[in-house]
């Protein structure tokens, strides 16, 4: 990619922006428009998991394929692909007939959502080469994400109420069409100075663990154990093919060497455990609001915002830390906010008062805004440039799997819990387990956060940085004789 100047490095970023506003704002969106959408459309709690997990589950299984592609093909082509996908897989959503069409024009979008996040972070990697000026424009697209939620709800709120929950959709339309445009224009096109060979196998096995895993969680309460038992032998037979498979590749799918460093490793789990906490937080939130306060979508919306906000503003704050302090602070941060969040509402049922129910929701949002920066930051740097896209992929497939789990193990524990009960009486207690497992998550990210941004972490870092450089060089000399 040749230097650009200050100005367009801006634009650039802001375009690359405009898609993560999309793809996250349309999650945020959608989980205001949940109970209208079980209402109407007639569906289960477990059709309401599917209605997310389906986009974020395709999301997962195919942001590795797109990141290592753009590398390959270009970043631009793809990223151009990806916008029309989506765009498209927005307005079939629009005139879902029925819950099935919609589960199936949400996995519409997911392939182009898929083309998206992971693509615009290795443009913007290989546009900010200065590790400062990286950070900062790493904690500028977090802060689209607290955007996402801080206008999700009150918009998602405003078009159901006054529209339908179909509308929700349509504002994907013109941002979706903006941003094309504008990348046509102003994105320099660039690509690795080694192309990656395609790798079949290891993306059917990704498939099938992630597929299989999601089913057996979500459809455990209604169908039993037994029934999706094989769907979880299934999933841990592709996890083990994966582990013997994939080293063996000289280019695979998954670079399992990028796990030797800690931080990566860290980073990893972290981006699993944070956004399993955050799609948990909103599945419940929403079901909660609505369905046992009954409040509309709007005010719903509304309720939101304590946690929306704090997302917003913190996000670039961790940005400029991670720049000029590391990691640690804002993770450490993020931990503790996020777990003193979950347990309110597990031990004390801060959801039953309206000031509990504003702190656990300020807390949370804190907690979110911190751990978005420095979980990109440490993923990309030390990474080789040339694999920009396979590395910010395994970061964006860690938030989608992490989302993804998140739904399924909160809203199966949920279902569970429920039963036969009526509803409104058993939702809170039934809830409980649910915050614990989040309240876990946030320890997560307390613990590992620590463990993986000391001296100890950063010298593994610097090791795996050597060997894959040295590892490339060899290979290159290699190829060449």
């Amino acid at each position: 990619m040749p230097e650009l100047s200050p100005r367009r490095r801006l634009l650039v970023l802001a375009i690359c922006c405009m898609s993560l506003l999309i793809v996250s704002l349309d999650n945020t969106v959608l989980n205001v428009a949940l109970p209208v959408i079980q209402r109407d459309l007639h569906a289960s709690t477990s059709g309401l998991q599917w209605t997310i997990d389906a986009y974020t589950l395709v999301l997962a299984v195919l942001l590795m394929l797109a990141g290592s592609t753009a590398d390959r093909i270009g970043r631009k082509r793809v990223f151009l692909a990806g916008l029309v996908v989506f765009t498209i897989g927005s307005a079939l959503c629009s005139v879902a007939p029925n819950l099935d069409a919609l589960i199936a024009f949400r996995m519409v979008q997911a392939v182009g959502g898929s083309m998206l996040n992971p693509v615009a972070m290795s443009i913007i990697t290989n546009t900010f080469t200065d590790p400062r000026e990286r950070a900062r424009a790493i904690g500028a697209w977090g802060a689209v994400v607290g955007i996402s939620m801080a206008a999700g709800p009150l918009v998602g709120g405003l078009l159901v109420e006054s529209v339908g929950w179909r509308a929700i959709f349509w504002i994907n339309l013109p941002v979706g069409l903006a941003a094309l445009l504008l990348t046509l224009r102003y994105v320099p096109e660039s690509r690795a100075a080694k192309a990656r060979r395609m790798d079949p196998v290891g993306q059917l096995l990704v498939i099938v663990l992630f597929g299989g895993l999601t089913y057996a969680i979500i459809e455990a309460p209604a169908a039993g154990f037994a029934a999706v038992l094989p769907f979880a032998v299934v999933a841990a037979a592709a996890l083990i093919g994966l582990l013997v498979y994939e080293p063996r590749r000289a280019e695979p799918l998954i670079d399992l060497r990028f796990f030797r460093s800690a931080p990566f490793s860290g980073a990893t789990v972290i981006a699993i455990a944070a956004f399993a906490a955050l799609g948990g937080f909103l599945f419940l939130s929403t079901l909660y609001l609505q369905n046992v306060r009954g409040l509309d979508a709007l005010h719903a919306g509304l309720w939101m915002l304590p946690m929306a906000v704090p997302t917003f503003l913190c996000a670039p704050l961790s940005g400029r830390l991670v720049g000029s302090r590391g990691p640690r602070l804002p993770l450490l941060i993020a931990g503790v906010a996020m777990t003193a969040s979950a347990v309110l509402f597990a031990a004390f049922a801060a959801e039953t008062s309206n000031t509990g129910l504003f702190l656990g929701y300020l807390l949370f949002g804190v907690g979110f805004g911190f751990v978005n920066a420095p979980i990109t930051n440490t993923a990309v740097s030390g990474m080789p440039r040339a694999q920009a896209g396979v590395a910010a992929a395994i970061a964006s497939t860690s938030r989608q799997l992490g989302q993804t789990l998140g739904v399924a193990v909160v809203g199966a524990v949920l279902a569970a819990g429920v039963g036969a009960s009526a509803y409104r009486d058993a939702f809170v207690t039934a809830a409980v387990p649910g915050w614990w497992i989040l309240a876990g998550c946030g320890l997560v990210v307390l613990l590992l956060g620590a463990l993986t941004t000391g001296r100890w972490a950063r010298g593994t870092a610097e090791r795996a940085a050597e060997r894959l450089a040295s590892e490339e060089i060899r290979e290159a000399a290699r190829t060449s004789a």
